[in-house]
């Protein structure tokens, strides 16, 4: 009974540790960002492009990293959302479902899911140079939609799966066809939908590897698809990397903008999957 007791103890406290280790370094991370980039958080930071010499110290602001990662992550996320749906559909719908095949898929998106994100920058790289491209928003919105394209397929794969059969069975019992019944499926799935947008966003938003050789980097706006495109995980980098004091708090008041950006799309995440679960229960 003792040793039973000693082992739940144990057991315990290790779990408390746990929570606590991964608790803290998350306070810690969003803590430091937060302390470091708070004092050169202004309004023109936002609101301003980078001036002559903002990256020695000078006026400006990140105006144009903000924008131009929003391009980058919104112009991905709805090319890798055209492409997901159909394939997600395609998996549950027509192939079954639980087939050795279906099954096959999943486990090649989940591989996809787990390569780093600079092997797709390099194969967006290799894509553009074939096609004659140039570094530019339309290559980094290449690049970022072979990066979400996993997630998405994966994401609204597991939503469909938890559409009950009895459904698909009686839409197709009424005489109903395959695609009819799939867009009686996706009515079902819509929070779980949008669940999968703001994820696939989220992830886009803060890669750094995928646009490295394809979006290129600019002080400007981008006004056209083959103009190149500042995003704000690239901001960061050249700004940090700055011996400048100045222009390092920058950096830090940049990763500062980048978190609020992707805890503000996690929370809405959260809210989207807690409503959508609490609908099918």
């Amino acid at each position: 009974m003792k040793r039973r007791k000693y082992e739940e103890l144990f057991f315990r406290v290790l779990m408390v540790l746990a929570t606590v280790f991964v608790a803290g370094s998350f306070f810690l991370i969003v803590g430091t960002i937060f302390y470091k980039g708070a004092p050169y958080m202004t309004l023109d930071m936002i609101t301003k492009t980078p001036g002559g010499g903002f990256y020695i110290g000078k006026e400006g602001g990140i105006l144009n990293a903000i924008i131009g990662s929003i391009y980058v992550a919104g112009g991905a996320t709805v090319l890798g959302l055209l492409i997901s749906i159909p394939v997600a559909i395609y998996i549950n719908m027509y192939m079954g479902g639980k087939t050795f095949l279906a099954n096959t898929l999943r486990m090649a998106f989940d591989v996809l899911f787990g390569i780093p994100s600079i092997v797709y920058g390099a194969f967006g790289f290799l894509i553009m140079v074939y096609f004659g491209l140039r570094a530019s928003l339309l290559g980094g919105i290449i690049a970022v939609t072979l990066l979400v394209i996993p997630i998405l397929v994966r994401t609204l794969d597991e939503v469909i799966r938890t559409v009950p059969f009895e459904l698909r069975d009686a839409a197709l019992s009424l005489g109903a066809t395959r695609w009819e019944t799939a867009k009686v499926v996706l009515r079902q799935i819509r929070p779980g939908i949008f669940t999968a947008i703001l994820l696939s966003f989220g992830r886009a938003i803060g890669d750094v590897a995928s646009v490295l050789f394809t979006a290129g980097f600019s002080d400007n706006i981008p006004t056209s698809l083959h103009e190149p495109a500042a995003t704000l995980p690239l901001a960061i980098f050249f700004q940090l990397s700055s011996p400048v004091e100045e222009v390092q708090g920058r950096g830090y008041a940049s990763a500062l903008v980048l978190t609020i950006i992707v805890l503000i799309i996690t929370v809405l995440s959260e809210i989207f999957i807690r409503n959508f679960f609490k609908h099918k229960i």
